[in-house]
């Protein structure tokens, strides 16, 4: 789809391509009169995504949308994509390898512009462990990775003030994953509602908050991370009990893997554990061990199921799992992955 469209007042309503031709002409990232050719991209659920071709240059633009594309009335404020953005920088400064570069942001109409990364090269993780290529090595990157920007910014004052964004975060996961189970489980309401506190409670780090495979690319330096909307200072437990949780919800996908994907759980887990150094680890595994079970019911029962468990007995298969757990929380994420791996339940 080929864009070359007339000024006329930007507007909140304005069609999505029309809004991404403005924006990158006033981010200027290239001439204005550069012919791009804008292409909508697949995936996006929280966000318009489109490849630009402007002459030599290719790039990726991202607009953040009032209301989700998913089937529950779900809307968060469109400020959060300035949080992505202060995310990518952050962690592209930190660690070069492992987010995209940022190469312009309009503010106004909620987008942003990042270098191309072509899917022949940089497949997600989600598609390579549906296709069953469940690399521990894969798993300890993403771990070690995850490990150095929660130690990196951890006890960091200026971060913790650019990132006050509980707000954002309780729209956008906590809310629509944990009370919005509780609610369509009351027996569980209270402790879905103290996992909130408990989580908002927690300052320590800068947290990713959609830690998924999904949002993780696999590329010949390492794995590049994307999609940080969530981006708040907070409890590392939930970016870890977030990507945890979609390992095991795997084996239900592909259950003669689900072995595997535990084994990769334990790599990213053994090559972050390291890394934590602002408290105990068994203080912060429990924290992860009482939230696995929560996020595992929220992908059936939440906003945002996930689209790979269709089949009722598939879904009955993790309430059966979860719903215990919620309620009397092992004590360790070890203990969660043992038992959804030994158990004939799931």
């Amino acid at each position: 789809m080929s864009a070359q469209i007339p000024a006329k007042n930007p507007d909140a309503a304005e069609p999505s391509v029309e809004a991404i031709f403005r924006a990158i002409r006033h981010m200027a990232i290239v001439s204005a009169d550069t012919p791009l050719n804008i292409l909508p991209m697949d995936g996006g659920v929280s966000s318009d995504i489109y490849r630009v071709d402007a002459g030599e240059k290719t790039f990726c633009v991202k607009r953040a949308l009032p209301k989700l594309k998913v089937s529950s009335d779900w809307r968060a404020p469109v400020s959060r994509n300035r949080s992505e953005v202060a995310w990518l920088r952050r962690v592209s400064a930190l660690l070069p390898a492992n987010a995209p570069a940022i190469l312009g942001d309009d503010a106004d109409r909620g987008t942003f512009a990042m270098e191309w990364l072509d899917p022949r090269d940089y497949p997600t993780w989600k598609t390579e462990l549906r296709d069953g290529r469940v690399d521990r090595r894969v798993a300890a990157a993403i771990g070690e990775a995850l490990g150095r920007i929660h130690a990196a910014t951890h006890g960091q004052p200026d971060i913790a003030r650019e990132f006050a964004h509980d707000d954002i975060f309780l729209a956008i996961r906590l809310d629509p994953y944990l009370l919005a189970t509780g609610r369509a489980h009351p027996a569980l309401a209270g402790a879905m509602e103290a996992l909130v506190a408990q989580t908002l409670s927690h300052k320590h780090v800068l947290v990713h908050g959609d830690y998924s495979p999904k949002n993780i690319l696999i590329g010949a330096r390492g794995p590049v991370i994307l999609d940080a909307e969530c981006a708040c200072y907070g409890d590392p437990a939930f970016d870890v009990a977030f990507v945890a949780n979609h390992l095991l919800l795997k084996g239900i996908w592909r259950p003669a893997l689900r072995k595997d994907y535990a084994d990769a759980l334990k790599a990213l887990i053994d090559a972050y554990r390291p890394h934590v150094d602002w408290e105990p680890w068994e203080r912060l595994d429990r924290r992860i061990a009482a939230l696995l079970p929560a996020l595992l019911l929220a992908r059936i029962d939440g906003k945002s199921p996930v689209d790979y468990i269709t089949a009722d007995d598939q879904r009955e298969r993790v309430r059966a799992f979860a719903i215990p757990r919620v309620a009397a929380p092992p004590d360790s994420i070890d203990a969660i992955a043992r038992g959804w791996v030994n158990t004939r339940t799931p």
